[in-house]
């Protein structure tokens, strides 16, 4: 199979990158994914796995991809997926329960970009989060992780997330 990229991009900001699916490592995920592109919604920049901005969507999926490729500790340039459950994320304490239950769906999809290193997937209320990497960003991640601090900075209020085939 020829390599496949996409690009992910902060639309409000004007950044993009481009990574390469990891078909290899993650063939079930990277099948799935690319299969649904595009994709996106808005932003939200990671309160527990510290340099992490991500998307919730709804499932995609035929049915959820298994834990294939894990990772615990994300390094720069990883595109994570996880699935979480409308109660796993619809807490205040998170801030976007409207979000998490999509319409009312059961699960949600979360696509998630690892920028900067020091990365460790744990949650004080659930324990050991693993991730799937089924990508891995091979241009212009320094833009994209200068963008992602100044959201975090100065906020992420009316900025998307977006994955596109490249």
């Amino acid at each position: 199979m020829a390599d496949r990229f996409i690009e992910i991009s902060l639309d409000k900001r004007g950044v993009s990158c481009t990574a390469k699916l990891l078909d290899a490592q993650a063939p079930i995920t990277c099948k799935a994914v690319w299969d649904a592109l595009p994709l996106g919604g808005d932003v939200y920049h990671a309160k527990y796995a510290r340099n992490e901005i991500y998307a919730l969507v709804p499932p995609f999926a035929p049915q959820e991809p298994p834990l294939e490729n894990p990772t615990i500790t994300p390094i720069p340039g990883d595109l994570c997926y996880f699935t979480f459950s409308d109660t796993q994320l619809g807490t205040a304490s998170y801030g976007y329960e409207s979000e998490a239950g999509h319409q009312g769906r059961a699960t949600v999809v979360d696509l998630a970009l690892f920028y900067e290193r020091n990365n460790l997937l744990i949650n004080g209320d659930a324990g050991w989060v693993p991730g799937i990497v089924w990508g891995s960003v091979v241009e212009g991640l320094d833009r994209m992780a200068d963008a992602c601090q100044d959201l975090w900075r100065a906020g992420a209020l009316g900025e998307t997330l977006n994955f596109r085939r490249a």
